[in-house]
């Protein structure tokens, strides 16, 4: 039996309908969606860079150009010290650091400000040494209660201070001598350091010393050449912090000393303004050269003094 298929025509076949194919996006316009993303994303970190070097800019010359308008205004002659404002003065006149140093004592009081810094940082950094490794390594109660009233000085203003311990020094026979200005110099100065050398001497590990001391050495020795060496950025920030308080202090040497000998800058510099004289050009002179050892040391310590700060802060 013959099987028989029955074809049908080409036109009467079911057609299948086409599909549109599938068009991708437009390359243009994924492109510029893309671009505009960069873009903006690119134009956010770079405003942001912006913005922070333009306040970085602007607190810069706020803080420095009276310093710099105090320099080149000791470079003027006294006659133009007033009608000439211009940024740049050429060439510069040195009459007035002549002027202070021939009709002043001003080698006298720089001597004097000069040793009670030095005093000061040795001082300081000799005595607050000891007191906050003991107040480290040591076990008694109320330790921390103690290191942390050593601040309770600066709660107080400088002149709250300088009046009691005047009468007192007056007392004991004090009065306008250099000791007792290094006294309230080291008032002020010694709880810093002891709080900045605590928090060096408690983040450090107790094995380096027990290690020296296996060795033969004494804890003092242990303390002397392993402890020491390594707090070598917090004793500097002690030190730039009592040069500080020492070289710029005005209340306690304008209470404590009266006689011109004995002056330290920040008050002979005071005395330079008379009630009917004022010196400017000698004054300005001053103030320069006061502020030269600040910028110095800042110069040439300021890593240390950032990581000694934040080191005694943070891990104390």
């Amino acid at each position: 039996m013959n099987s028989h298929v029955e074809r049908l025509p080409i036109d009467s076949r079911p057609q299948i309908p086409e599909r549109e194919p599938i068009r991708p996006k437009s390359s243009l316009q994924h492109g510029s969606r893309v671009q505009d993303s960069t873009f903006w994303r690119l134009f956010k970190r770079l405003s942001g860079k912006v913005a922070l070097y333009v306040t970085v800019l602007v607190i810069c010359l706020y803080s420095f150009f009276p310093i710099y308008w105090m320099i080149i205004s000791s470079l003027r002659p006294s006659e133009r010290l007033f009608l000439d404002t211009s940024l740049v003065f050429w060439p510069p006149d040195l009459t007035s650091y002549i002027s202070l140093f021939r009709q002043t004592n001003y080698v006298v009081n720089f001597l004097n400000s000069a040793l009670m810094a030095v005093a000061t940082i040795t001082v300081s950094l000799m005595l607050s040494a000891f007191v906050a490794y003991g107040a480290t390594r040591l076990r008694f109660r109320g330790k921390t209660m103690l290191v942390a009233s050593m601040l309770f000085a600066y709660m107080f203003p400088p002149l709250m201070l300088a009046i009691p311990m005047a009468a007192t020094f007056r007392t004991i026979g004090l009065t306008d001598t250099l000791w007792g200005l290094l006294i309230a110099h080291l008032a002020i100065s010694l709880p810093l350091a002891v709080w900045l050398l605590w928090g060096f001497f408690k983040s450090m590990p107790f094995d380096l010393e027990e290690a020296a001391m296996v060795d033969g050495c004494s804890q003092f020795e242990a303390f002397i050449k392993v402890v020491l060496p390594l707090s070598a950025p917090g004793l500097i920030t002690v030190a730039i912090f009592s040069f500080l308080l020492s070289w710029a202090d005005y209340v306690f040497a304008l209470i404590l000393i009266m006689s011109d000998q004995r002056k330290t800058l920040p008050v002979a510099l005071e005395s330079l303004l008379g009630a009917h004289d004022l010196r400017w050009g000698e004054v300005l002179a001053g103030a320069s050269l006061i502020a030269l050892p600040l910028f110095l040391i800042f110069i040439f310590c300021y890593r240390y003094f950032v990581a000694g700060l934040s080191a005694g802060a943070v891990k104390g």
